[in-house]
């Protein structure tokens, strides 16, 4: 079969992989979001917004139900939400947000990444001046005018609509996140995904070789099943 079979099956797997990590991530997502506010997704927004983004990977209706399900048991254990900051290679500002049931392997597993990627974790707290938190919606572009949907979004907070590989994405202020998600259900749009994400408020221009430094750094973090999401300013 030979090397063309090989490299296929490698992305295959790859593929497979990136999936369920996305498919952990949501879960946990779903699991914090019904113990904060219940398992009906009309009346717990966060709950909602998880829901969608199951969609928007793929994930099975039946494990999305199955999440829910156990998150309303008692039994089911609680995670706690924690963010991490410090430096990778070349001084790139790095926050890693995590959902753990323990705290001290997850402190022990990032600071163990930190420094086997030629990093240090820094003190809570000390990079939030270098990013914004915002709202990152992403819609179906199919059969929608940008302009038009850019004037009816203005007053639920849209900061910026811009489309990209058939996807139209509305930036919001972080306190307008809930106001946003409510707009777009009112107008029944298809959305994809709602998150809420640090922007760097600037990037850090670095070569081809430190880069891949960071990057081998921040696929660490990602590869951690307590981490939820890595954000960096390297351009």
């Amino acid at each position: 079969m030979g090397r063309a079979f090989e490299f296929r099956k490698a992305r295959k797997f790859k593929r497979w992989d990136k999936m369920s990590k996305a498919f952990t991530r949501i879960g946990k997502e779903i699991v914090m979001a019904v113990k904060e506010s219940g398992p009906n997704p009309d009346t717990n927004s966060r709950l909602r917004a998880a829901i969608q983004n199951a969609k928007g990977v793929n994930m099975p209706k039946d494990r999305v139900e199955a999440a829910i399900k156990r998150a309303s048991s008692k039994e089911e254990k609680d995670y706690e939400e924690v963010v991490y900051e410090g430096y990778a290679p070349h001084g790139i500002a790095v926050v890693i947000e995590c959902a753990t049931d323990n705290l001290n392997r997850t402190v022990a597993n990032v600071r163990m990444h930190f420094s086997k990627g030629g990093g240090s974790l820094g003190k809570t707290g000390s990079l939030d001046f270098m990013f914004d938190r915002k709202g990152i919606f992403k819609v179906s572009a199919e059969g929608a005018d940008l302009e038009e949907l850019e004037l009816e979004l203005i007053d639920f907070g849209a900061e910026d609509i811009y489309e990209h590989e058939g996807e139209i994405i509305i930036e919001t202020p972080f306190t307008e996140f809930g106001n946003m998600q409510k707009g777009l259900e009112e107008k029944g749009l298809n959305v994809i995904s709602a998150e809420v994400q640090r922007i760097p408020t600037t990037r850090t221009e670095l070569t081809e070789e430190q880069e891949e430094e960071v990057l081998s750094l921040i696929e660490r973090f990602e590869e951690d099943d307590d981490v939820q999401a890595v954000y960096h300013n390297m351009a």
